[in-house]
């Protein structure tokens, strides 16, 4: 086959000064070649465009204002140099290579229509013809500068009388209160500590003298609770009060005649007052009322005082107003929360967990007879792993030990008041004969040790002290309370001392409820619960 002939392929070469294009011989582009030609030729195009003028608005850094005048699809300027693809003629082989004269450009179509997208970007665009002129014509009395500031102010002003404006009106519209404390939640007169009308565990109105004491032990003490009571009406119905609730039920286990009723319980005159009447409610023939701080507030140790003007006449039987303490694992009138609970101190593993301190044999001896009819300490120290007990471990013994600040009662033999204040406890001794040596009077003409000593549900180390008969019906008031400490490292420091009038009647030392032979049991403990 003869050889086809042999092509020429023109490329554009860089512009020179004169505007004109450098061609040179080459063979023939494949496909491939011709495709990455055009690219190329349109890459170079574009690039040399904006470098001539050309594409740019005719501001390129070689742009020359005396060369010839060409105008191109890119802009509507004319420019020093117009650049376009070239397209290859094919040719008649020669050798050496002839010079050729410039063949004529044809502008190639693009896919897409290239406008040029800076002629009215006057910031990339400068014209300083054009700028000079706008300068020249600044002027003082612009309708429109006038009309942005006079925005501005509008905007400022609105500003200034939203934050600063409209809060200074209404604290002038607004009637303030003269009082030592104000605003959300209470503010005091300096407007610096807040004082908020909310429960507190000591009472505003006790005086600051009462704070702090030292105790019967010689030890300083400082107050954590108080109520007054000072506030007329209060309710004791269940939610209504942080720190008491009044009942409503029976207090069977005492064979009471009355039932206790919430609305029986208030505050009257700076005193909680406690109404007995003779009513017929449920089957019983009075009412009267009890408050509880069962689950609301405990304490360990320490010393309680209340201060009581009881009922009725100390010389006539029959009434039994008390103040006492008892365990928080139990709920005074809850049978089912004392049973196996009350009054059980105890922390020993031994016969006197067992269900009528005796084992099946029907010992030991000192405990049949019906010494004790307790169904057995329910969290007892022989807890088995994984069986029901709060704790802290299963070897713990829990219980609910009951220490009573006073039970008023009527001496019958002097036809006098007189207060019992007594430790109740479990397991017992044999015929709940405590260890009396043990114990403390200090005032053996006003207190002498209870001749009751306890029963089948319940051992009673008790003390009777005088009640003077002005601490009767509201004709005067009296305290009466108890100190006392336990150690569960030292066991062997706890003692309990109840005072009357401020003063300390008796004291009861751990020693005196110490172990049993007899009944084959370890000591009791003065009380490690939550009372």
């Amino acid at each position: 086959m003869p050889a086809s002939p042999p092509t020429q392929r023109y490329n554009p070469g860089p512009p020179s000064d004169q505007s004109h294009s450098q061609y040179v011989h080459s063979p023939p582009p494949s496909q491939e070649e011709h495709t990455m030609l055009v690219s190329r030729t349109r890459a170079n195009y574009m690039t040399h465009g904006v470098a001539n003028g050309s594409i740019g608005g005719g501001y390129g850094p070689y742009s020359r204002a005396s060369a010839p005048q060409t105008t191109t699809r890119f802009s509507n300027m004319s420019n020093a140099s117009g650049f376009s693809e070239k397209v290859s003629q094919p040719t008649t082989p020669a050798t050496p290579a002839p010079k050729l004269s410039p063949p004529k450009t044809n502008t190639v179509g693009y896919l897409w229509d290239a406008k040029d997208p800076d002629l009215d970007d006057a910031l990339h665009n400068p014209d300083p013809v054009r700028d000079a002129i706008l300068d020249r014509r600044w002027t003082l009395f612009s309708f429109r500068g006038w009309m942005n500031i006079g925005c501005l102010v509008v905007i400022l002003v609105a500003l200034i009388t939203l934050f600063a404006g409209y809060p200074i009106a209404l604290w002038y519209r607004t009637t303030h209160p003269t009082g030592p404390g104000y605003n959300l939640g209470g503010i005091n007169g300096t407007g610096q500590i807040p004082v908020l009308n909310i429960p507190r565990l000591i009472d505003t109105d006790t005086p600051q003298d009462a704070y702090y004491r030292t105790g019967f032990d010689g030890e300083s003490y400082t107050l954590v609770f108080s109520d007054e009571f000072n506030t007329n009406g209060r309710s004791f119905y269940p939610g209504d009060d942080p720190y008491w609730e009044a009942v409503n039920l029976h207090y069977w286990l005492t064979a009471d005649l009355e039932w206790y009723q919430e609305d029986t319980v208030t505050t009257r005159d700076g005193n909680l007052v406690i109404t007995l009447s003779e009513q017929p409610t449920h089957g019983l023939n009075f009412r009267s009322g009890m408050i509880q701080s069962w689950n609301k507030f405990c304490f360990t140790t320490g010393y309680i005082e209340v201060n009581m003007s009881l009922p009725g006449d100390p010389r006539v039987p029959g009434l039994w107003p008390a103040a006492w303490t008892m365990g928080n694992l139990a709920r005074i009138g809850y049978g089912a929360t004392t049973d196996g609970l009350w009054p059980f101190s105890y922390d020993s593993c031994d016969v006197g967990t067992f269900p009528n301190q005796t084992r099946k044999d029907g010992t030991p001896q000192a405990a049949t007879g019906g010494l004790s009819y307790q169904p057995g300490q329910r969290l007892s120290a022989c807890t088995c792993p994984g069986s029901d007990h709060p704790g802290p471990s299963v070897n713990k013994g829990r219980g609910a030990p009951e220490i009573d600040i006073i039970e008023a009662e009527t001496n019958l033999a002097t036809l006098r008041g007189s207060a019992s204040q007594s430790l109740q406890l479990a397991p017992y001794n044999a015929g709940y004969q405590y260890i009396e040596a043990d114990t403390y009077v200090y005032n053996s003409t006003g207190t002498n040790l209870n001749s009751y000593k306890g029963g089948t549900y319940q051992q009673a180390v008790s003390a009777l002290t005088d009640i003077g008969i002005t601490a009767y019906n509201r004709s005067g008031f009296q305290t009466y309370g108890f100190e006392y400490w336990s150690n569960p490292k030292n066991r062997g420091e706890g003692f309990v001392t109840w005072a009357s009038g401020g003063k300390p009647t008796w004291t009861l030392t751990a020693a005196a409820i110490g172990p049993d032979p007899k009944t084959e049991i370890n000591s009791r403990l003065i009380s490690e619960e939550p009372m």
